[in-house]
């Protein structure tokens, strides 16, 4: 069995994006969807793919990770905090 980053494509509401894709992509991603086909039984549109992929390529980014950690520790309000001296 070959051992591929995508299991089953789960079915999900979609937002509709245009994008282009190299002929070399578009093969690729087609081929990727057959394999995928016989090693899960679940046939998708090659298009299909794209968010799964991209989810999975994000997830796994450890640098995005610690880029958005770092991002949303900045964004985060903070308490204020009491004096230790007590009320005023």
């Amino acid at each position: 069995m070959t051992k591929l980053k995508l299991g089953a494509i789960p079915d999900d509401k979609p937002v509709k994006l245009n994008i282009e894709l190299s002929a070399d992509v578009h093969r690729d991603l087609v081929a990727y969807a057959d394999v995928l086909a016989r090693e899960t039984g679940q046939k998708n549109e090659p298009a299909k793919l794209i968010a799964p992929m991209l989810a999975r390529f994000m997830a796994t980014d450890r640098g995005f990770a610690k880029a958005r950690k770092d991002h949303q520790r900045c964004e985060t309000p903070r308490r204020s905090e009491p004096s230790r001296d007590g009320p005023s």
